[in-house]
């Protein structure tokens, strides 16, 4: 009788349980994405995610804890040089499971659990969805930003005006000589007036 066993035993004796769970992990560390069925992934997830946080610390002790779970050189070395390193600085929840449907032979239900800081695909999408902000009704940040856009288009064009003070000089310049020559036609426009009300 199971008397209040929560974990999934798998139909397997805890032998034949250990060494699943411990080829699953070695496969899953050295390859980053493995296809299994639903509930022997959710059971790997709770085997190996403690391991890979055992990970992250690098001493002889954690290498010795690890490999008495994993009997496997090859993942040790794999896990400890370059997934830890990927997933220093992720609290937990390393791995992902995605459902793909029934199998066709049993219809049992099948998955991919992979390691998260891997797929490359679902990273750079993060990414991208990380650089569009959701708006809020508030506005609040909204605001901030548009008050700041005209500060900023207000300095633009006052640089703009510094370098075209001399271009305005210039104008001035030319305008002030034309004035000039304008100027001494002016009187004797007034002295032919006058002299018209003289005559008069």
């Amino acid at each position: 009788m199971r008397h209040g066993k929560k974990f999934n035993h798998l139909g397997r004796t805890a032998s034949h349980r250990a060494a699943l769970l411990s080829n699953m992990a070695s496969s899953l560390i050295l390859h980053k994405r493995i296809q299994t069925t639903v509930a022997k992934a959710k059971e790997l997830r709770k085997y190996v995610e403690p391991l890979i946080t055992k990970s992250k610390t690098d001493s002889t002790n954690n290498r010795r804890v690890v490999f008495s779970y994993l009997q496997n050189k090859d993942a040790i070395k794999e896990l400890f040089s370059i997934v830890s390193e990927k997933v220093a600085n992720r609290p937990g929840g390393y791995t992902r499971i995605i459902k793909l449907g029934n199998r066709l032979g049993d219809n049992a239900e099948i998955c991919f659990i992979e390691l998260v800081d891997f797929n490359e695909t679902m990273l750079a999408a993060s990414a991208e969805k990380a650089g569009k902000t959701r708006r809020s009704r508030r506005g609040g940040a909204a605001k901030a930003t548009e008050a700041a856009a005209p500060v900023a288009a207000a300095e633009v064009p006052s640089a703009e005006v510094v370098e075209e003070a001399p271009a305005a000089e210039v104008v001035a310049e030319e305008v002030a000589p034309a004035a000039e020559e304008a100027a001494p036609e002016a009187p004797a426009t007034e002295e032919s007036t006058e002299e018209k009300g003289e005559d008069a």
